[in-house]
């Protein structure tokens, strides 16, 4: 797993619902735990874009529901800023399902955008991805 250079704000708690945006079968993702993440006793973890967590599927497909997978965050709604200056949201959150916690992804389409972050740090999502933004 790469660095992200981009000063990414954590927005998705654990504990969060996040729709998928792929044809893995999950249409929505309860968030379990953010793989990698350091808090000091007591605060809940949260997770940001490009980061790896271990989700449940609440909804889909019948043989993916109640299936613990691990997912990649893609979109967030909370801004955060790139080192140009710019500053990035999106009108949704976002995860993709992936096979292994290696980075390669379930489905075979994403629908809509992926953060640049994201694909930086997966090489797997970058492959698949249509419209990086």
């Amino acid at each position: 797993m790469k660095p992200v250079k981009a000063k990414v704000i954590k927005g998705i708690n654990v504990g969060s619902n996040v729709e998928t945006c792929d044809n893995s079968g999950a249409k929505m993702l309860r968030v379990i735990s953010v793989k990698s993440s350091k808090t000091v006793k007591g605060r809940i973890p949260s997770a940001g874009v490009a980061d790896l967590v271990q989700a449940s599927v609440k909804k889909g497909k019948p043989d993916m529901r109640k299936q613990v997978v691990f997912a990649v965050i893609v979109r967030q709604k909370k801004e955060y800023k790139r080192p140009s200056g710019m500053r990035i949201k999106f009108e949704d959150n976002a995860a993709v399902v992936l096979k292994d916690d290696k980075g390669n992804p379930k489905g075979t389409i994403f629908k809509g955008p992926i953060a640049k972050e994201a694909c930086d740090r997966w090489p797997g999502i970058a492959k698949v991805a249509s419209i990086i933004v």
